[in-house]
């Protein structure tokens, strides 16, 4: 008897790790399933048989809208195709860390002439819009012009060797022309994105879309929050328009106001000449004591002693000490794994000017913080290499001319509209705090010689600073090409 007792509760008790299936339910339905496990003894698949739409729709409106429950929201998963939205458009509805975005690329892509958008907000003055949409049709005449010189220039300097296919040599050559050529492009320009969120994330991102002060975003926000309602209808029905995100802008904005020049322009101070533009990166600050810090850290997990005590054994280790236990936690680090997560305890502030291609990539690193300042065209822009090396340089510069020149216009109308003619060349002020461990994964992906060559740039600089004031905890970054 005591034997078919113990088989009957191993039974009972068996370990089952299963799917349930988003085919067989809807999003809302599984939120509710995993939601309700909190309260309930069943297992998930009793407790799916037992939710209805109607009774997922009544369990949202009463615990996650009545009692603040939003973490249930999370269980419920959103895929939205985006497309057809500007590249300005298309950072804001990026800037959310929870998420997972997948976006065309202007790398690796020839863009149609005419594919920007065009601000509502210009309606009512047609003679502003005609020099608006002028110059963005001029941007994206010089985009080809200087695509076909670049591809001739590369063909004439990289022939096609004899083992390598004529299709293959082709798109090897418009690739590399492509990823320069793109510097001339507005933030205008169209691109498609495939988001993939959790319910609250998105009732987050909608917020902020709804609370934008531009109305492109205003309105995919509200777009956003039609399709997404009909696959969570409850779960962001109430995302709207959120009152302290647009008074706090406002509010920061006129404080920060007295340092600009009249017509939203930058101070002349801020405006180098094109020979000066390049990628600039400044460590703003870090933590001196950041090798004691990541040695008491990482002993902590292993301890039963609480902080306070091995802070100061830490502090009292001799540099040899201190080395040995930071390699004790790095040296068997291979090339695809993460390191511990003690690393998030250190943190360096860095202010970079990148050009806004290079912003575009970097950004994708949602792990750090990162906060840019307006777009503008008084920052200079950067000018490629192969560009400069084809004779392009002249017609670059035309490029660069007819952006800025639409940017002052626009900018006296409407600084934030002004910024949609603003190229991917030009650079932008952003500050950036990340932890050690991002450190890792950033200056390890970004520094390798497939990455685009300005951020690679950018990433070399912050790597040579980080080595500067902590050669220890960065001699074990794994760089792709040593």
């Amino acid at each position: 008897r005591g034997e078919a007792l113990e088989n009957q509760q191993e039974t009972r008790f068996q370990r089952r790790i299963y799917p349930l299936d988003p085919r067989e339910m809807t999003e809302e339905e599984l939120a509710v399933v995993f939601a309700m496990t909190s309260r309930r003894p069943e297992p998930f698949d009793q407790i799916r048989d037992i939710v209805t739409a109607e009774k997922a729709a009544d369990f949202h409106e009463r615990w996650v809208l009545g009692y603040g429950h939003a973490s249930v929201a999370e269980h419920a998963v959103i895929h939205m195709a985006v497309e057809n939205i500007s590249r300005l458009a298309c950072d804001t509805l990026e800037d959310n860390r929870l998420a997972s975005y997948t976006e065309k690329s202007s790398r690796y892509q020839v863009l149609d002439q005419g594919a920007y958008h065009t601000p509502l907000e210009l309606d009512g003055d047609p003679t502003l819009r005609t020099l608006y949409t002028n110059a963005c049709d001029r941007l994206f005449d010089l985009y080809r012009t200087l695509l076909e010189g670049a591809q001739g220039h590369l063909r004439s300097v990289d022939p096609r060797p004899d083992d390598e296919r004529e299709g293959a040599y082709n798109l090897r050559i418009r690739r590399q022309a492509v990823d320069s050529c793109r510097f001339v492009l507005p933030t205008a320009t169209l691109t498609n994105v495939g988001v993939s969120m959790n319910a609250r994330t998105m009732e987050h991102a909608i917020r902020k879309l709804l609370s934008s002060d531009l109305q492109e975003e205003r309105e995919i926000g509200e777009t956003l929050k039609d399709q997404g309602r009909r696959i969570t209808p409850t779960l962001i029905r109430y995302a709207e328009r959120n009152d302290y995100l647009v008074l706090t802008r406002e509010a920061l904005g006129a404080h920060a106001r007295p340092e600009q020049s009249r017509r939203g322009r930058a101070p002349a101070a801020d405006a180098p000449s094109a020979d000066q533009a390049s990628i600039e990166t400044r460590l703003v600050s870090f933590d001196p004591d950041a090798q004691t810090r990541l040695v008491a850290g990482l002993l902590y997990r292993h301890s039963r002693l609480p902080y306070d005590d091995l802070w100061q054994r830490a502090r009292a280790m001799s540099p040899a000490q201190q080395e040995a236990v930071v390699g004790a936690a790095l040296t068997h680090l291979g090339p695809h794994d993460a390191p511990l997560r003690e690393l998030e305890l250190v943190d360096y502030t860095f202010e970079f000017l990148m050009d806004y291609g290079a912003y575009r990539e970097f950004k994708r690193h949602r792990m750090q913080t990162y906060i840019p300042q307006p777009l503008t065209v008084h920052l200079g822009y950067v000018l490629p290499p192969l560009l400069e090396d084809a004779g392009l340089a002249g017609l670059f510069r035309e490029a660069m001319h007819a952006s800025q020149q639409a940017y002052e216009e626009l900018a006296a109308f409407s600084p934030r509209v002004a910024e949609y003619v603003v190229t991917h060349a030009h650079r932008r002020r952003l500050l950036s705090r990340m932890n050690l461990r991002e450190c890792y994964h950033l200056f390890k992906l970004r520094t390798r010689p497939g990455a685009h060559f300005t951020i690679q740039q950018a990433s070399r600089q912050a790597l040579e600073l980080l080595r500067g004031v902590h050669p220890l905890l960065a001699s074990y970054i794994q760089l792709r090409d040593d």
